[in-house]
């Protein structure tokens, strides 16, 4: 490998963190029902002047990406803007937002992605990030290692990962941030169904093994549909998976015509219908950022609003919540990232 002297940006960044790269051998993920490595990448922003002073301690947001995420792609760059690691190390050099360290949790399967829960038909998704990675990150980093001090934050998978873990782990997570996170079943996924039906039908002869056979021959080229099917089956992998691993759709693949037993099994792990369940939970949270674009093209900004009202109803309202819905899509929405880093680093470190 050639080596070079530091060009200058857009190519490079003068750091003022810095990041930590790790191979995390999991026990959780060891295994799993697809075969997926049980060895994963684990990157670690820490924040200007952790090595200057040691006897600071930090809280601790981590970061959870949507479907079809892995870790390593916090490094790609767009056109006229930093890569997401490049923007939260510039927040924490140029702001004065309250110092915290950043962990960025990969969750990828074959499947495309893991919603961050458990599943006998994905792996132990939920576990991997509460009971390994979190005590990793406690016992390698100084931490202020209380829930209090503790953030999840992501976008639409990610932002579900992060409702959904911070209600199941009020021990663990005193804030979350999501953008955009799955929410209100009826609405981001139902309408897919007739969709997923006809892409099934029409370019697979009805079977899902042809679908991801050939998806997997194609190497990266896409077709029509794809993007439905691999939703639906993964949704479908995470919340209605039987005890053996197999996946039951919430669907007639040749009708689209809705199984109510299995889509009951779904709206059970929707952040809307949970809310209610997990009420002392969320009240105990000190820090909750929604957001979403109005044009969001799986209407997540109304999920987002049904997720808030749910708050709502619960007495949880400002200032604990920031609520809001900007000009935007379902894409290109790395700049509200620090945003929300900046709001809960400041509400963490109190």
């Amino acid at each position: 490998m050639t080596s070079r002297e530091s060009i200058g940006p857009p190519w490079d960044h003068a750091w003022a963190g810095r990041v930590d790269e790790h191979a995390f051998d999991s026990q959780a993920l060891t295994a799993n029902p697809l075969g997926d490595p049980h060895r994963r990448p684990l990157l670690v922003y820490l924040p200007p002047g952790y090595d200057a002073d040691l006897d600071r301690r930090y809280p601790t947001i981590y970061r959870l990406q949507g479907l079809t995420g892995q870790v390593d792609m916090w490094r790609n760059r767009g056109a006229f803007r930093p890569n997401p690691l490049e923007a939260i190390d510039d927040l924490f050099a140029r702001t004065g937002t309250p110092p915290a360290i950043v962990v960025h949790v990969d969750a990828w399967t074959r499947l495309g992605g893991s919603q961050f829960v458990d599943s006998p038909g994905t792996g132990r998704y939920h576990t991997y990030l509460c009971d390994e990675i979190v005590p990793f990150i406690d016992a390698h980093y100084r931490t202020l290692a209380r829930p209090e001090h503790r953030g999840l934050a992501g976008k639409s998978s990610g932002g579900y990962g992060a409702m959904v873990n911070a209600m199941l782990r009020p021990d663990l997570f005193g804030a979350l941030a999501t953008h955009a996170g799955d929410a209100l079943f009826e609405v981001c996924y139902l309408p897919e169904f007739a969709g997923a039906a006809r892409a099934l039908a029409r370019e697979h002869d009805g079977s899902y093994e042809r679908f991801w056979a050939d998806l997997r021959s194609r190497a990266g080229r896409v077709r029509s549909g794809d993007e439905l099917l691999l939703n639906t089956w993964c949704m479908a992998a995470c919340y209605s998976a039987e005890a053996d691993g197999t996946v039951r759709l919430p669907f007639e693949t040749d009708t689209g015509r809705l199984v109510p037993e299995v889509w009951e099994r779904w709206l059970e792990h929707d952040p809307v219908r949970m809310a209610p369940r997990h009420a002392e939970a969320l009240r105990s949270l000190r820090a909750i950022w929604i957001d979403a674009g109005r044009s969001d093209e799986f209407s997540l900004d109304l999920g987002a609003i049904a997720f808030r009202g749910e708050l709502a109803k619960l007495g949880i309202g400002e200032p604990t919540v920031h609520f809001e819905l900007f000009d935007g899509t379902h894409s290109n929405t790395e700049w509200r990232y620090p945003l929300a880093i900046a709001w809960l680093s400041e509400r963490l470190a109190q």
